[in-house]
């Protein structure tokens, strides 16, 4: 029992609650000790022993000490809790918050030599819960999956959305569709490396087969911006029934390695009649006018001030809606920038929690 008590101490918050009462009390309780020896010697004019005044000095110090690290801590919150302060990360986070944890999601069917993955598990998993939706996300390019952790708040997100729902939030996989933050594959199976299957079999199979994560497709969904968000819209009409669900933030109207010329040759070594239509059929504007999608729908939002990508997220916009795609189109202040691309992902968040039934 009293082991039990030290963890979850050692796991309550530092900025608040137990922990910052029970140290600053013990350090009350040390001085008042300390001063009632000093208090019995001076009075009685006797010794109380070497080794209780020693004890005292060392009480003494170490109340010192640890008022100063809380009071520290308080201040600058360099540490949330006790075991992270003792390099452990703790299996359940304080105050609601989710954790983060990196990832290798091997390339099995593939064979894509993708980077880590970071993943963002809400409170609620490590609380038991079960069946979660699941958002994969995607970034630019160039780019690494720190950029939606970082510039993207998708911590700060998640846990916001959490906390106006009960603790109700998916599972966010930041997943590399590049290989090398220089890399475009363009997100295709091509010469340059198998991304589609990557993203569309391979992360899939990994996440169901190392999280409690539902099964319904309706609760799965795939985003991005930039590079990220014209990959989600290729993912999501390439494979409906793995990604019916899809934010495509200030996405191109197909993938591009420069003209198209380029972009043939350098998926298939050669620009010519056969690759060229090869090319063609992976495009989103081609699959939209010539497949049906009636489970999938999609957010698509730009940036008002993105001259270049504003028109070609419009452009998709038009022909998903002509298809008869359940989507919606809005845009944000800004340019091709994260002010941007991470308040879209806020934005777009109820409308996602709907989706996948998180949200009444």
């Amino acid at each position: 029992m009293l082991h039990r008590w030290a963890v979850d101490l050692a796991h309550q918050p530092l900025l608040s609650g137990a922990v910052p009462t029970v140290a600053l009390a013990s350090a009350a309780l040390l001085c008042a000790a300390v001063v009632g020896v000093l208090v019995v010697r001076v009075r009685h004019r006797r010794a109380v022993g070497a080794v209780l005044g020693s004890l005292g000095a060392l009480g003494l110090v170490a109340s010192v000490l640890v008022a100063a690290t809380v009071l520290t801590n308080l201040t600058v919150t360099r540490y949330p809790t006790v075991a992270l302060a003792l390099g452990h990360s703790p299996a359940v986070q304080a105050e609601g918050h989710g954790r983060l944890v990196d990832r290798e999601i091997p390339g099995t069917v593939s064979h894509f030599a993708a980077r880590p993955a970071t993943i963002y598990l809400p409170a609620s998993y490590d609380a038991g819960a079960e069946n979660l939706p699941v958002l994969v996300l995607l970034t630019g390019q160039p780019g690494h999956v720190v950029d939606w952790i970082e510039g993207g708040r998708v911590v700060q997100t998640m846990d916001a959305f959490a906390a106006r729902h009960d603790g109700a939030a998916p599972i966010v996989v930041v997943a590399d569709g590049l290989g090398d933050t220089e890399a475009n594959p363009m997100c295709m199976d091509s010469d340059l490396g198998n991304a589609a299957t990557y993203l569309s079999v391979d992360v899939p199979n990994w996440i169901r087969s190392n999280f409690r994560v539902s099964s319904d497709p309706r609760a799965w969904a795939v985003g991005g911006y930039s590079y990220g968000g014209t990959c989600a819209l290729q993912l999501a009409l390439a494979e409906p029934s793995v990604y019916p669900t899809f934010l495509d933030i200030s996405g191109e109207d197909e993938q591009r390695r420069g003209t198209r010329s380029e972009s043939v040759a350098a998926a298939f070594g050669i620009d010519d009649p056969e690759t060229e239509a090869r090319f063609e059929r992976t495009t989103p504007l081609y699959m939209l006018s010539h497949r049906s999608f009636p489970d999938s729908a999609g957010a698509f939002v730009a940036g008002s001030d993105d001259e270049e990508f504003r028109p070609q997220t419009e452009r998709a916009y038009e022909a998903a809606a002509a298809a008869g795609l359940d989507v919606h189109y809005s845009e944000l202040p800004g340019g091709h920038s994260m002010q941007v691309w991470a308040p879209a992902l806020a934005q777009e968040m109820e409308w996602l929690g709907q989706r996948w039934g998180l949200v009444g």
